[in-house]
């Protein structure tokens, strides 16, 4: 691309593009292809001046080269996700500036008798609402508007009437603007995250291919703990289906042969096969769209104690309204008071400053689905951590294979590696990387895969049967016999371990590294100051390795050999003690008590039913995103109080001021709405906390 350079300062350029127009995906194709490139941080594209700045970290000629050789193809067309947002924002941008204009317009170049008949038509609106809710038999706010109007109007104070319909107006689009940038936001960040999908081919065999080459009529096997990749009917197999994120529904769904099933799912029990009917990002969007606007999630507490706070202030502002007037017989003095509602600001507001949380927190690598769960995380005094590829890297891996009975080590790995790549999760992927990192071919050998949450896993090859996870799984729910003890009793103590079995008989142990994260006890003691009183770890690991971490990254309490339902019933019981609770976890064991917290909190490089089930997703690639977490929900709760002592404090003052006389109604009225405004502009900006904590480098770094 042609480009003129218009400013430069260190780690930043602003670039123009040599070109007349700039099409709104034109600029997105821009934004999210340089985005693409390895050293810049952040880029922002203004289509009216074909305009864009770049941050970056890395060399200048690295940015210079990506800006050269940047086009508007195919390649930077495939990075534009289904909706961007841009649209949306200059939708609203645009009835923002055609109202200003318009009221402009209209106090500049109409006559009186004219501005007066527009605003009786535009009256007309805002007494159907206030004459609804009276039929409903409410008062609500709409009737205060609705009086506010029509007494200015019989008073003949049409520019009063006019300016109070105009920031109402005004009002009304920011409200809807921030809804929609809300729905959108959160819609957005909702994208599956399934990039590859097991496939039957015609001849029965399964290969695992790139989801963008499954064509309709394609059939994909979906199995416990995985989330269905596209949209299709199950033609095999039976599955108890958890489909929250598409219909709300929180119990699971028995979905067997003939049922249909919808992309974005989850399995949590079973597997079936799938024949797609719609292709990747079919409708997806729409459909999450249309889910969120319909659900209450995304409504914090303090949200709807603001809407209903300021219905309730209705009937005392009408009150207020005839009293002063019985009192003092000025009419002017009366309808003073009728130009200040609470609802404006405190429906306003909260809102935005939800959003602005929201938005922060994605800023940070943090998917939140609902303003609640950034109150809970503000309230909770406990919180429960998962260890493995939570306080631990998400990454293990394989540190040594020890077989038994004369057995090859390569070929343990290799059969181990095929049966685990089946259900995707830590410690399957670091046992199928390891046979990977070999070279080791692992062709599909056995017949139907079963898993055992928090067990492991089962299935039969060449008449035997397989059977691969936990200790208590293989040696004593399954009774497999251990053929050489005294290797057994000694083995390495500082690695988790693996245990394979084949025709009753315990043939290979693998020993899995699962390095502590470096940040997690800085983590933990940091969230210790920021007062949460009960950190608590929780894992299935045996108590050697339980102990051993626990002392090193400094909790409060912690349990080993735990059960999923264990976690679970944890966290109830904590409930009853009258604690909230925050679940963070990563696999398929942690659903359950995801599910029980106040805010369940997944790692993004963990299990789909685990992303799916959670309130709240980090993609950050360590803790301190936890810390960002808290700070971003405690300064969203402050800022909340904040705006209800000063809106309740400023517009309580214009009430007085006005039932004394000492403001008219017109300066009422002009004064509660720029407070609003300003107000709502405020909760806008970045809560004042730091962006994102970063791992300290290394000396070596």
């Amino acid at each position: 691309m042609k480009c003129r350079i218009l400013h430069e300062s260190k780690g930043r350029i602003r670039v123009h593009f040599c070109q007349k127009h700039m099409t709104l995906h034109q600029a997105d194709m821009a934004e999210y292809a340089l985005s693409a490139v390895s050293g810049i941080t952040k880029v922002q594209v203004f289509d009216r001046t074909c305009d864009v700045i770049l941050y970056y970290r890395c060399d200048r000629k690295t940015v210079l080269s990506a800006l050269a050789h940047f086009c508007y193809n195919q390649e930077a067309e495939a990075l534009v996700p289904e909706q961007t947002g841009r649209a949306l924002n200059r939708e609203y941008e645009e009835k923002l500036a055609s109202a200003v204009m318009r009221r402009v317009l209209h106090k500049l170049l109409l006559p009186l008798p004219f501005r007066r008949l527009i605003s009786f038509i535009k009256a007309l609106k805002y007494l159907r609402r206030g004459l609804q809710c009276l039929m409903r038999g409410r008062l609500e706010v709409d009737v205060l508007d609705a009086v506010a109007i029509t007494v200015s109007m019989l008073r003949d104070d049409f520019n009063t009437a006019g300016s109070v319909m105009f920031l109402l107006k005004i009002g009304d689009i920011l409200d809807e603007w921030t809804h929609k940038k809300s729905v959108d936001d959160l819609a957005r960040t909702m994208s599956l995250g399934v990039e590859q999908v097991w496939m039957r081919t015609a001849d029965g065999q399964e290969l695992l291919v790139p989801v963008t080459q499954i064509s309709k009529g394609d059939c994909v096997i979906v199995r416990t703990g995985s989330m269905i990749p596209l949209d299709g009917k199950v033609i095999a197999g039976d599955a108890m289906i958890n489909q929250a994120s598409m219909t709300g529904e929180s119990v699971p769904v028995h979905k067997s042969e003939g049922a249909y099933v919808y992309a974005g799912t989850v399995v949590e029990d079973g597997e079936c096969t799938v024949q797609v009917e719609n292709t990747a990002g079919n409708g997806r969007y729409d459909r999450i769209v249309k889910m969120i606007e319909e659900s209450e999630q995304m409504k914090s507490s303090a949200e709807s104690k603001a809407a209903h706070l300021a219905d309730k202030l209705v009937p005392w502002c009408l009150g207020g309204t005839l009293l002063t007037w019985l009192l003092t017989r000025n009419a002017t003095k009366a309808v003073s008071i009728l130009m200040v509602d609470f609802s404006c600001a405190l429906k306003l507001a909260m809102p935005i400053s939800v959003l602005s949380a929201m938005r922060q927190c994605a800023e940070s690598g943090i998917t939140v689905k609902g303003g609640k769960f950034l109150e809970a995380v503000a309230d909770a005094d406990t919180v429960v951590f998962d260890k493995t590829g939570t306080l631990t890297h998400s990454q293990p891996r394989v540190a040594q294979i020890i077989p038994f009975g004369g057995r090859d080590e390569a070929e343990m790995l290799r059969l181990a590696a095929c049966l685990e790549e089946h259900y995707p999760h830590s410690i399957a992927n670091a046992v199928v990387a390891e046979a990977e990192r070999r070279g080791l071919l692992h062709e599909e050998r056995h017949s139907k895969v079963e898993y055992v949450v928090a067990h492991g896993i089962s299935s039969m090859i060449d008449g035997k049967r397989v059977v691969i996870g936990s200790y208590h799984f293989v040696a004593e729910d399954e009774a497999c016999k251990v053929p050489d003890e005294h290797i057994f009793r000694h083995l390495p103590k500082e690695y988790s371990h693996l245990y394979l079995a084949i025709g009753g008989e315990i043939a290979a142990v693998i020993c899995i590294e699962d390095p502590l994260r470096e940040e997690a006890k800085t983590v933990i003691e940091t969230l210790h100051g920021l007062g949460l009183s009960n950190i608590v770890m929780m894992t299935g690991d045996n108590e050697r390795t339980a102990k051993s971490v626990a002392e090193k990254v400094g909790v409060d309490t912690y349990y080993s050999e735990v059960l999923p339902e264990d976690k679970a019933a944890f966290i109830r019981k904590e409930h009853e003690a009258g604690r909230r609770v925050i679940m963070i976890g990563d696999g398929v064991n942690d659903s359950p008590a995801l599910s029980e917290s106040d805010a369940g909190i997944a790692i993004s490089t963990g299990a789909a039913i685990a992303r799916e089930i959670a309130d709240i997703t980090i993609s950050a690639n360590d803790l301190y995103a936890l810390i960002s977490l808290k700070k971003l929900s405690d300064a969203l709760m402050k800022r909340i109080r904040r705006n209800y002592r000063t809106i309740i404090g400023f517009n309580t003052g214009l009430i007085l001021l006005g039932a004394a006389g000492i403001l008219p109604p017109a300066t009422s009225a002009l004064l509660h709405n720029a407070s609003t405004l300003a107000i709502g502009l405020k909760s806008m900006t970045d809560l004042p906390v730091p962006e994102q904590y970063q791992q300290p480098k290394s000396q070596g770094d």
